[in-house]
């Protein structure tokens, strides 16, 4: 009973000293943020109202800062920028700003001191780098959309992050019934199966020559070891590339065993040997090793750096969406990946080759939300009939191939905001009214029209920011901010009816500028309308699927805007002429979604000093993709990585 209490004591003073927290982090919080949070901001911003989906009276800890240490950042900068609070309520002082910004600013720099890449989580291959890879490996062009259903997207929007890529028993079945697809689409093709398999066998010239054999010698092992000999030299350097690595000498006898299991309980059939290599290529292609992306996990507390093999994983999955190739591999065993001079000739050596061009078509339709638009169009059809398969195939391939002469040709990003060129056919620049522009073949076009140019003037882009019907300038609007400055605005109000709902109820005369009002009267909605409405309404006059107008419902359109902090446009080509004085926003927002897609999570608080010398490095470099890259892939979080049981250390 004594030891009962004892413990009981114990416990409950555990549970006191969890409650009021009594560490010199959590009493700096309590005497300086925390109380600043009660006085200015949980008027708005509780449990109850949770203004902007944001309650900051659930926060006691410095812990709690750190967990959501962007959330308080974006707190700090709102108040240091006067926008909060906002306007309408009570000012708060110079001193009660001072006093809420350096306690939390002292509590997260204090957290971010300490190095921390990130949670490193296995997560398998997408089913676009399956595909790739399995190009690259076996030869085969295999559609991975009859095998696999459609992937989400996680983190900061991309098909790669590792909180959706994972395999259910049902995923294990169809990686099954892929492999066995492959293996066959490989057999009926002679000339790629003798690339993959040199040395096959007939069964009938081993049966004559073992016959042959026995009768002079009464020995045979010598005939049985040649096949066995000539498929190692088949399957292990297949194994080797599809496993990023080299083989334990474990793994090689298991897999030359399956060869020996099963070509000798039928080497008498015509096909024995041929059946024992498509075996061992099943089994490669299904084990974890070729379909996970799997790193070695020490034990330890603190982080340390990948390995060889494995960075040279990261890298070729960022540049090609693919396994390494045979020199990035040689590299990787030859010398120290890690060194800056190694890693910047094959980087370089890997941005130069045609496969480059996967990470223009991966990373640059999903950044800009318009694969969708390509494969389920929400375009009303009978309304737009000129958006045909063959135009969303063009306005897919204009974002592809314009991002990948800006990154690979221009090399400098800003080109992505205002350009006076575009890449185009002449079946797109015929649906945009440019003239002079021939045949099927894409090019880099010259602009002499200002209205278009940047990734604003892209047909893609203009139509998944519409609705089925028409245009919005809300959803234009918010793509902005969120896409290109990296300011997403919160959810609407659940008791504000939408604007689609509006326009229904509203006579008809009434232009869109008519109908935002609505929304911008309403204090509610001020805030971010204010923000979203007039970028939209400065790409009003490209209609719902990316062409130019200058009237709509015989109203004269008027392009011209005012956004909140009083800058002025008069056009599209004004619009995009403003976002490019915020171009510190938009570094910072790329450099976000280019780490998220070379790291495959989401960007957190502990990313923040990369982040921030990231958008440093490429406004110093004046946004030259090439040395932005060459940043990334010498990053802390990308070179380094953190044991899954440092989770158990850190409490997590």
């Amino acid at each position: 009973m004594r030891d009962f209490t004892i413990v009981l004591i114990l416990l409950f003073g555990f549970q006191l000293k969890a409650v009021w927290g009594d560490t010199p982090d959590d009493k700096l919080f309590h005497r300086t943020a925390r109380k600043m949070l009660h006085k200015h901001c949980a008027s708005c911003h509780n449990e109850v109202d949770k203004k902007g989906g944001i309650n900051l009276e659930d926060f006691y800890f410095a812990t709690h800062v750190i967990s959501r240490g962007e959330l308080f950042r974006k707190v700090t900068d709102a108040v240091k920028d006067g926008s909060m609070p906002p306007p309408q309520a009570p000012s708060m002082s110079q001193a009660d700003q001072d006093t809420l910004v350096y306690g939390i600013e002292k509590i997260l720099s204090k957290a971010l001191a300490k190095k921390d890449p990130g949670k490193s989580v296995m997560r398998r291959l997408s089913h676009r780098e399956y595909q790739y890879t399995i190009k690259d490996l076996l030869g085969v062009e295999f559609e991975t959309v009859h095998y696999f259903p459609s992937e989400g997207s996680g983190g900061e929007g991309f098909d790669n992050q590792s909180g959706t890529l994972f395999i259910s028993p049902l995923t294990m079945e169809r990686y099954y019934n892929a492999a066995d697809s492959i293996v066959r689409q490989i057999r009926s093709d002679k000339k790629l199966w003798k690339e993959l398999v040199p040395d096959s066998y007939s069964a009938g010239l081993i049966r004559r020559v073992v016959n042959g054999v026995r009768a002079l010698f009464g020995i045979e092992d010598l005939y049985w070891e040649k096949p066995v000999a000539n498929a190692r030299k088949a399957v292990l350097p297949i194994a080797t590339k599809a496993y990023r690595r080299f083989l334990s000498k474990e793994e090689e006898n298991q897999l030359i065993d399956l060869f020996s299991h099963v070509y000798f309980s039928s080497w008498k059939d015509r096909d024995a040997y041929d059946n024992a290599i498509s075996g061992v290529l099943k089994r490669i292609l299904v084990s974890p090793n070729f379909l996970y992306r799997v790193e070695v996990n020490l034990d330890s507390d603190q982080p340390y750096p990948v390995n060889n093999f494995e960075l040279a994983t990261r890298i070729s999955y960022l540049l090609w969406s693919s396994m390494p190739d045979d020199r990035l591999l040689d590299v990787a065993y030859r010398e120290d990946l890690h060194n800056p001079s190694v890693m910047k000739r094959e980087v370089l050596r890997m941005m130069d080759d045609p496969k480059f061009r996967r990470f223009s078509a991966s990373f640059a339709p999903q950044w800009l939300g318009t694969e969708e638009m390509l494969y389920s169009p929400l375009t009303d059809q009978e309304k737009f009939p000129e958006l045909t398969a063959a135009i969303r195939e063009d306005m897919h391939e204009e974002v592809v191939g314009f991002f990948h002469e800006v990154f690979t040709k221009q090399k400098n990003l800003l080109y992505l905001l205002d350009s006076d060129f575009a890449w185009l056919n002449e079946d797109l620049a015929h649906f945009y009214g440019i003239e002079g522009v021939r045949g099927d073949e894409f090019r880099t076009v010259a602009l002499h029209d200002p209205s278009r140019g940047g990734v604003l003037g892209m047909g893609a882009v203009l139509t998944a920011t519409s609705l089925p019907l028409r245009t919005s300038p809300v959803l234009r609007g918010q793509w902005v901010l969120e896409q290109v400055l990296g300011e997403p605005a919160p959810p609407p109000p659940a008791n504000v009816p939408a604007l689609e709902d509006a326009k229904k109820s509203d006579v008809s005369e009434l232009d869109l500028r008519s109908l935002l009002e609505l929304h911008r009267t309403d204090v509610a909605c001020a805030g971010c309308h204010q923000k979203m409405d007039p970028i939209g309404l400065g790409l009003e006059n490209f209609d719902a699927i990316g062409r130019w107008r200058e009237n709509y419902d015989s109203v004269r359109i008027d392009p011209s805007g005012v956004l909140p902090d009083g800058r002025m446009f008069s056009g599209p080509k004004e619009l995009r002429s403003v976002l490019l004085e915020d171009k510190v926003k938009f570094a910072k927002n790329f450099s976000r979604k280019m780490l998220s897609y070379a790291l495959g999570r989401r960007v957190e608080f502990i990313d923040s000093r990369t982040l921030d010398q990231l958008t440093d490095q490429l406004i110093n470099n004046n946004f030259d993709s090439q040395s932005f890259m060459l940043e990334l892939v010498s990053s802390y979080p990308f070179q380094y990585r953190r044991s899954d049981l440092a989770e158990a250390y850190k409490g997590i």
